[in-house]
């Protein structure tokens, strides 16, 4: 197999299981990303508490069978064209070297630029890109997350709720109908083409292209910090360049926090995008695209509701994004071996 059909194989496998380690986090994120309403943002429980009380354990896990292919998809593209650019820039760094310009590795600028080009050429020639991890993929995965955002932000109806909802008399009670079944994706594809037509399917993509800018950044951050701790292994292990799977986790780790604290508005308006669209004549929670998001937001929520959740956000991207990167390095160790 060809290193790039390697790396992207590597990719998808880190990103399902770094997507199943921290699926529950990326539930409770986008719930908090998602509200905004007072009177529960004032609530006592947090958002964890509150969803496993009212609707169970399992709604951690809404969306997750869709999410997961949706992963496996972006990510399995974005690390192969990651890494053919990687090759052919490492190529031209060489040739330079040959001509006595630079040291034949690839800079800072040179890994922003493969970076960018890995997730804006598969979105122009695939039409395909995770609106959260990569800016590979927009156009045809961008359905996948619209509806996988319906399903983590959709609120069940409790038994415990509909009995706090009535004060009157019971024969008087009109209570909220407890749904016959569960809210899987067929629902939530169904709701959103009644609500919005085919059109629905491609909400927020425009804040999604332009997070193509997060794995620029995370792979700019990870590439240079890489390079140097390389060279460092070189001066303190007599040549040996070899990189650790825990070192691997940290500069994952890193990278990814540097990316999530730049981009992180822009994933609470596309968030707010995909969910739901509240139609109770309340203007403030309803959005007819972007611009009316940012401008509702600033006007009513001010600039701190750009980064509601974030702290749950950083953990949650963090720790997936160091998952992958190390568990990809491994797959890339094993399928090179076979």
């Amino acid at each position: 197999m060809s290193d790039a059909l390697i790396n992207g194989l590597a990719g998808a496998g880190g990103g399902i299981i770094a997507q199943l380690i921290t699926y529950p986090l990326l539930t409770v994120n986008t719930r908090q990303q998602t509200e905004r309403d007072v009177k529960r943002q004032k609530r006592k429980h947090g958002t964890i508490e509150q969803m496993c009380q009212n609707e169970g354990w399992g709604r951690l896990y809404s969306g997750l069978a869709p999410s997961v292919v949706g992963t496996a998809c972006s990510q399995g593209v974005y690390y192969y064209f990651y890494q053919v650019f990687r090759d052919r820039a490492e190529a031209i760094a060489r040739e330079q070297k040959m001509n006595g310009i630079g040291d034949g590795s690839v800079g800072m600028l040179s890994s922003l630029v493969v970076a960018a080009l890995a997730g804006v050429v598969p979105a122009a020639t695939m039409h395909h890109v995770h609106p959260s991890q990569s800016g590979t993929n927009v156009l045809l995965t961008n359905p996948i997350w619209v509806v996988v955002t319906r399903m983590q932000t959709h609120r069940k109806n409790s038994k415990k709720s509909q009995l706090s909802h009535s004060s009157i008399a019971p024969a008087e009670k009109v209570l909220d109908p407890i749904e016959p079944h569960p809210y899987g994706t067929g629902h939530a594809t169904q709701e959103l083409y009644d609500e919005a037509g085919i059109w629905g399917f491609w909400k927020g993509v425009f804040p999604t292209l332009i997070m193509v800018s997060n794995p620029s950044i995370q792979f700019m951050l990870y590439e240079t910090m890489l390079k140097k701790l390389k060279t460092k292994c070189v001066l303190v292990k007599q040549g040996d360049t070899g990189v650790s799977a825990l070192e691997i986790f940290l500069l994952g780790a890193l990278a990814k926090l540097g990316a999530t604290v730049v981009t992180y508005p822009l994933l609470v308006v596309k968030s707010r995008l995909l969910a739901k669209q509240i139609t109770t004549g309340d203007k403030r929670h309803h959005y007819e695209g972007t611009l009316d998001a940012i401008l509702k937001m600033i006007r009513y929520e001010g600039f701190h509701g750009f980064y509601k959740g974030m702290s749950m956000k950083i953990v949650q991207s963090v720790l997936a994004a160091a998952v992958l990167f190390m568990i990809k390095e491994e797959l890339v160790r094993v399928l090179h071996f076979c």
